[in-house]
């Protein structure tokens, strides 16, 4: 399109050096004006088809902390799709991506530039597990999907919003950056069982001014579970006031590499947005629910403005539990590692029915 407003251009201006420009620049002019608006308005898609969507049956994709060594060994061995899926990330990451997830060891698997990309591609083993064990029919019944932080990216891929192959570099590159940015500072999180986000919120203050430094809310999970993010001073802090002070049941020191989901990974921003910038993301056959805003976006290129935001802001998974049993529910699939998502959407409703296909 570019090429053929440019040549278009360059035609009209002979034209008038010719001197035919009144016989024929009115209508070079107006296909010039057509072209220019097509190419414009192929930028402006609307990000409203989605906001009467349906929860119907929702597919929940899990986030880092879910992986397991061990995870996918058998999955790979029962679903030759899965096995694929392995083999075409492990060309992509240039390391045996599946040889970590069974053997480990534990140490490498859980740091944040493997962990992303395994959970991600574990996640997608899942789909076609499912796929496999119930058809097609079980997959496209999904009316709507959401993953929890680093989840998201399985929902957009389950979605056909991005490719798998894009999927694998974007979760390898957001691992590098946020690891990069957690290693420049001391810093951490900590979940906090037992309170409701008011006493969070004022148990965070306390924790700041006692040590000085910054720490704030990161996962909105559900009522009686947060998890808090910011420095390691600030979140010792936080552990030795949580049970005294404010009668917290417990509290527990997160295996993550630092401060996610606040300004402390502000460096990583920069990196993901450049990845991005190269990553084609199309409208997405069902709505994904974003954790920045807990709704569901259609127009690509907000999308990827929402992913690069999504690093600095909040996990707004309650206000998405919220709004998916709000929205016509019936039933959910957890698909990948772990049954974290499925066990906080019990927290909310004790009836909800969700199906695990877990890897």
């Amino acid at each position: 399109m570019v090429r053929f407003v440019v040549n278009m251009g360059m035609l009209l201006l002979t034209v008038r050096r010719l001197g035919w420009a009144s016989a024929f620049a009115p209508s070079f002019q107006s296909s010039i004006a057509t072209a220019t608006r097509a190419r414009t308005s192929s930028r402006q898609a609307s990000d409203s088809d989605f906001d009467d969507f349906s929860s119907q049956t929702a597919f929940m994709f899990p986030g880092q902390g879910a992986q397991f060594v061990g995870m996918c060994g058998d999955v790979v061995k029962d679903v030759p799709k899965a096995q694929a899926l392995f083999d075409q990330a492990s060309e992509i990451l240039g390391y045996d991506l599946l040889q970590v997830c069974v053997d480990g060891p534990k140490e490498k698997l859980d740091s944040t530039v493997v962990s992303q990309p395994a959970i991600f591609v574990a996640s997608m083993a899942a789909v076609e597990k499912l796929r496999q064990e119930q058809g097609d029919d079980a997959i496209n019944a999904a009316t709507c999907a959401m993953g929890l932080s680093l989840g998201e990216y399985s929902a957009l891929c389950f979605a056909d919003a991005i490719s798998f192959a894009d999927g694998v570099k974007i979760t390898k590159a957001r691992g590098e950056a946020m690891q990069a940015a957690a290693d420049a500072v001391d810093s951490g999180m900590v979940s906090v069982i037992g309170l409701d986000k008011e006493k969070v919120a004022e148990l965070c203050a306390m924790a700041s001014e006692k040590s000085g430094e910054r720490i704030q809310i990161a996962n909105f999970l559900c009522s009686g579970n947060y998890a808090v993010s910011g420095s390691s001073k600030a979140c010792e802090a936080v552990n030795e006031l949580a049970k005294p002070e404010f009668k917290a049941r417990m509290t527990v020191k997160l295996a993550v590499a630092g401060a996610f989901h606040t300004d402390f990974m502000k460096p990583a921003v920069a990196s993901l947005e450049k990845v991005l910038a190269d990553v084609e993301i199309q409208k997405p056959r069902i709505p994904v629910i974003s954790n920045v805003d807990a709704k569901p976006h259609s127009d690509p290129e907000t999308i990827k403005k929402l992913l690069a935001t999504q690093v600095t802001s909040p996990v707004l998974w309650e206000n998405t539990m919220d709004l998916m049993l709000s929205s016509g529910f019936e039933k959910a699939f957890e698909l990948g590692p772990g049954k974290v998502t499925a066990g906080i959407l019990k927290r909310f409703d004790k009836k909800a029915e969700c199906e695990n296909v877990e890897v």
